[in-house]
This record gives structure tokens, sequence and C-alpha cells, in this order.
């Protein structure tokens, strides 16, 4: 689960790290007062929605009066906000972050992810901040500095030390950063974070190390541990198919193909979506209705992949393990009934009560193209929408 960025400061903040003062706004008027509250006689208006890139795509301005806090306010909130990582369609703004502005010396990168290789958190830092980390690891991978915490120490002072010293700090920047690294450590630990990236962390011209951005994601499987963290959901910035997925415990990602696959185990629809592509065309998504799916669930998986206007076909692929064929298949059924299925199907299946399964399916009324393995599924799904395969 992501947040929004001034939701990440406040919680930041309770953990001790150096953030500016700043507040939201969701309409103009607040805007402004938000600015006259603040007390300094700049401020940066912030464009709040689920993505990189709001400075150069125009959602960031510098501003020195309560009125051009409101009147930049007034030209973003309930409008679309495009940058590189939103797609064209853009996302809506609902919200803007009004907070005091800083005098920046330098910019830096510092992270912390689960680095799950090393099976620990991992803290990523780089001169190199203001830049999104991908580009700096492609083209400058020696300026990004790496340190595994163990889980059992925690995160110690020498390492500290050591990502200060790369970052070229000195002096009495080097206990701000070690001060502020274990308050990110210990929020990352407690708040049971998946992320947390400060891009820019920035050294200001009096000295002070602050972070200047900030973007949280959690880890959804651990979020009934915090009810508090899962109120800070926007819905308006997830998918509403992604949400509704959510709903049922499904795992679902919305992709940009044209075929449409249900698979039961994550592994599972890797393969059927990298099949799929070998064939010459591409998933609509990713969907995983696990192991212990009922027919309720499969039919609202089935209904979830059907709402998306660009599927042409639906490839159903199971091996019914703890999962059972004929299930599945009456899920199926009463899903297409429901949503009276008009694009081609095709269902391959295998495991617990398959012939029960494909009796099922026989019996439905339902149109449906019976496949016997992977690469005949894929195949036949494929040649369902005209697709033909590109010659190897």
């Amino acid at each position: 689960m992501n947040i929004h960025e001034f939701q990440a400061k406040q919680i930041l903040a309770r953990f001790g790290a150096p953030v500016p003062q700043g507040q939201p706004a969701s309409n103009a008027a607040e805007a402004g007062q938000a600015f006259a509250s603040l007390g300094a006689p700049r401020a940066v208006v912030k464009a709040q929605i689920h993505a990189g890139g709001r400075g150069k795509a125009g959602g960031v301005k510098l501003v020195s009066s309560a009125s051009e806090a409101s009147e930049f306010a007034g030209k973003l909130l309930g409008k679309p906000l495009v940058t590189h990582q939103t797609g064209p369609q853009g996302r809506v703004v609902r919200r803007v972050y009004i907070e005091q502005a800083s005098e920046v010396a330098r910019e830096l990168y510092l992270g912390m992810v689960v680095d799950r290789k090393a099976e620990c958190v991992a803290v990523i830092a780089s001169t190199e901040g203001g830049m999104e980390i991908e580009e700096v690891a492609a083209k400058t991978p020696d300026k990004i500095v790496t340190e595994p915490v163990d889980p059992v120490i925690g995160l110690g002072g020498f390492q500290s030390r050591k990502l200060a010293f790369a970052l070229g700090l000195r002096d009495k920047q080097v206990g701000q950063f070690g001060a502020l690294l274990n308050s990110l450590y210990r929020a990352f630990i407690e708040t049971d974070a998946s992320l947390i990236e400060i891009n820019p962390l920035v050294v200001t011209k009096d000295g002070s190390v602050v972070c200047l951005d900030a973007k949280l994601s959690f880890d959804d499987n651990a979020l009934f541990r915090h009810p508090e963290l899962r109120e800070l959901r926007d819905s308006n910035e997830e998918d509403p198919a992604e949400t509704e997925a959510a709903k049922f415990d499904l795992s679902y990602v919305h992709l940009d193909g044209n075929i449409g696959c249900m698979v039961n185990g994550a592994g599972l629809a890797m393969a059927t979506m990298d099949i799929v592509k070998y064939y010459g065309a591409e998933p609509a998504n990713f969907l995983d209705v696990g192991g212990g799916a009922n027919s309720q669930k499969v039919a609202a998986a089935f209904r979830i992949l059907l709402s998306d206007e660009r599927v042409r076909a639906v490839l159903v692929n199971i091996f019914g393990g703890i999962m059972l064929c004929d299930v599945l298949a009456q899920g199926v059924v009463d899903a297409a009934r429901e949503v009276k299925l008009e694009v081609p199907l095709v269902v391959r299946m295998e495991g617990t009560n398959v012939e029960k399964g494909k009796q099922i399916l026989k019996d439905s009324g339902i149109k449906v193209i019976a496949a016997s393995d992977m690469a005949d599924a894929a195949r036949r799904v494929v040649e369902a929408i005209g697709v033909s395969r590109p010659a190897s």
C-alpha cells in the first residue's frame, strides 16, 4: 500500500525524522490559510498524487504569498497531472501540500528496502539526489552505496558513519545523518514498511540534513496489525479493478494487453503470461485466485477480469491441487452466465476433480475452447483473437 507524501512525512516526523513544516489542503482557500499558518516568507505547493516526476510536470511551485499559494492550488486541484509515471491519462489532484521552503545546498538520495536475496533490510544511498535511482543504477552504478542491516543486531553506528562519509557529509552532519537514519529504520520496522525513499535528502545552506521528499510503501499482508495505516489508503490513487480484487483477497495487477488470464498460483500465473507473450500476444492482467478459492471467489475474479474492455479473449489455466477443478469450473460458469460472456474462452485444467470440472463446462452450454496443456492453451487463445505467432 502506498500513501501520499504529506502522510509519509507525518509518520516520519513521529519517529523523529527531520522534515519541513507543512500542511495539506483540499481547496484553494485552505492552501492560502496553510501558507499563512506556516509563518514563513516562502513555501512550496506540491500536488499530492501517487507518482513521481511531479516537479517536471508542473505540479510543484515555490510561492511567496498566501494569494499565490491559493491561486496555484486552484489551478492544480480537480485536474489531472500527467507525469512519466502516471501514463497519458494522468492522476487527478485532490490534495496539495504546502510546505515551508528550504534553502538547498546539496541533494542526496536515501532509501530503505527489503532485500529478499540478503533476507534483511538494506539501506541505499547515493550522492545523485533528485534522480530516479533506477537511472542512477543504469548510468553510474558506482555512485550507489548499499548497506545491509542485520535483523538481530539492527542498524549499527559504524554503518551510519560509513554511509554519511560516502555521501560526503562532514562534522555535525554525520551525527544528524546517524540520528535520521535510526529514525527511518525504526519507522521501517515498526510500521512493517516495504519501502522508504527520501529523494531528495538535502543538506541545507545552514548545514542541516532534511527529508525534503518522502515516499512510504507498506506490506499489505501486515496491515491487519496497523489499522491506523490502513485508514491512510486513498482508493482514488488505485486501479478500481485492483481495489475490487482486494475485497475478495485476489492478487490482481492490471496490464496493457488484451488476453485476460486467470490462474491459481503466482508462479503458474507468471509462466502463463510468459507463454502468451511467446505466442505473440500480450496479457491484460496478472490474476492469481490462490489455492483455496471457492466458486464465489472464482466468479468474482472472472467478473473483474472481464470488466476490462480491452480483453478480447480469456485464458483460464488451473492446476488443481488444493483448489478443486470442479469448483473452478462452477465459478467460471456462474460468472460467464452473469456477465453474458461474448469473448472466446480457453480453459486448461489439470489436477484434482479435473473430469468433474470438464463435465461441468461441457454441460453448461457455454462455448469453451478446451486445451490439453499450457502451450496448446496459449496457442489457442492467441489464435482466437486473430494473432499469428511471430517466427522464431
